[in-house]
């Protein structure tokens, strides 16, 4: 297959699968999507589920959240790890809000990458979902699948995300990036990996991470 076919089936394979995206964090508005994607580092999403209804009920807007001390939201977010880091992120980056963009969450890169504890995945996440902007915000699944596929080279996220921006048409990026997450998640997970599930990698993958899941299922 040439790149251009590879990408192709890709896509229509991931469109016959997911012709309806669900976004895997809930939320209900821009500012409960960003706390949302900012305690999702390093945790999962069904836990971050778990854990916003608890702190929405006390504070789903920059100004209730203000009213809590770091050391509240750190006992409610505690659950999702790194509390003490993320908490004063909450904390700051609704002061912030409040005090630069009277309460509402910005809707540019530049604007949300200024926050405490706002890199630049969780920015192309709220654009992306929350606003519509074509973004294609890479996450482990996206990067590994994106190795798997020989469409990166895998050395960082950063090139995975040009790679995939280069690769897709624009008008798909937001569609896509969730897609592929969701694929990553059902067939082609990191561990628990069933290669005749995973029709992807099974049609299109690099053949060096064939070779060596086929020698890892013999050993």
């Amino acid at each position: 297959m040439t790149k251009t076919e590879k990408v192709n089936f890709v896509i229509n394979t991931l469109y016959k699968l997911y012709p309806e995206i669900p976004i895997p964090l809930d939320h209900k508005d821009p500012y409960t999507l960003l706390i949302a994607v900012l305690l999702s580092a390093q945790c999962t999403d069904v836990r971050v589920n778990q854990i916003t209804p608890k702190l929405f009920a006390k504070a789903d807007n920059p100004y209730d959240m203000i009213k809590l001390s770091v050391e509240e939201i750190k006992e409610i977010i505690r659950p999702c790890g790194l509390s003490p880091m993320k908490s004063k992120g909450v904390y700051g980056l609704s002061k912030i809000l409040i005090e630069k963009h009277k309460g509402t969450v910005p809707q540019s890169f530049e604007a949300l990458e200024e926050l405490p504890a706002v890199g630049h995945k969780t920015a192309s996440v709220v654009m992306s979902q929350a606003f519509g902007v074509p973004a294609f915000p890479v996450d482990t699944h996206i990067h590994r699948l994106m190795y798997r596929w020989n469409l990166t080279n895998g050395k960082n996220v950063l090139q995975t995300e040009k790679d995939a921006k280069r690769l897709f048409p624009k008008e798909l990026w937001n569609d896509l990036h969730l897609q592929i997450i969701w694929y990553g998640r059902q067939y082609s997970p990191a561990r628990g990996w069933d290669l005749d599930q995973d029709v992807i990698t099974k049609t299109i993958g690099r053949q060096s991470v064939l070779q060596d899941y086929y020698k890892n299922k013999k050993s």
